[in-house]
């Protein structure tokens, strides 16, 4: 198994999850402002263990996944971000992309964290697995996300269903280096 990395910004800590993020990860999961776009509903606390349970053992079998963000001048947990190979069956398939995500607690909207943390994990990502497009579903609706992926270089490819209407959004391959 490679290490799970940390991953420093300016203002956020990427790091792995630990047993005792569970309460404020169980917070994120359960608001109903963040579950609206992500499912339509808030996760019971067996759902967000689960899901909690899941982030280890896709560093664990993958090589990538999700990091919690943590607030480097305060130390809390402000959200989650990373990559993940969920098997979605949807038209057109992303199974074999870098699927990247992102959450912010809705005390923390409107800072730039979800941008600072995917920036961060793209380059992360292209250095070490600079073959893997990347791509990322994101709810029509949801206008801060689709902002903060065409930040980051994603655009539409196609329109789905996938627990409600989605865009599709891939970012483009970057040139590998011979």
């Amino acid at each position: 198994m490679k290490p799970i990395p940390t991953i420093e910004t300016p203002r956020l800590r990427l790091r792995a999850y630990h047993v005792d993020d569970f309460e404020s990860f169980f917070g994120l999961w359960a608001d109903q402002a963040v579950a609206r776009y992500v499912g339509g509903k808030p996760a019971t606390r067996e759902e967000a263990w689960q899901k909690l349970m899941q982030r280890a053992g896709m560093w664990h079998h993958m090589g990538f996944g999700y990091l919690a963000l943590e607030e480097k001048i305060s130390g809390r947990f402000v959200g989650e971000a990373g990559f993940h190979e969920a098997m979605r069956p949807i038209t057109p398939s992303v199974e074999g992309t870098l699927e990247t995500g992102w959450m912010v607690s809705p005390g923390h909207w409107g800072k730039g964290y979800a941008s600072e943390a995917v920036a961060a994990l793209i380059s992360w990502g292209e250095s070490h697995y600079p073959a893997m497009d990347m791509s990322a579903l994101v709810h029509p609706d949801n206008g801060a996300s689709l902002a903060v992926a065409r930040k980051a270089g994603f655009f539409e490819i196609a329109r789905t269903e996938y627990k409600g209407p989605c865009l599709v959004l891939l970012r483009p391959r970057r040139e590998v280096a011979a």
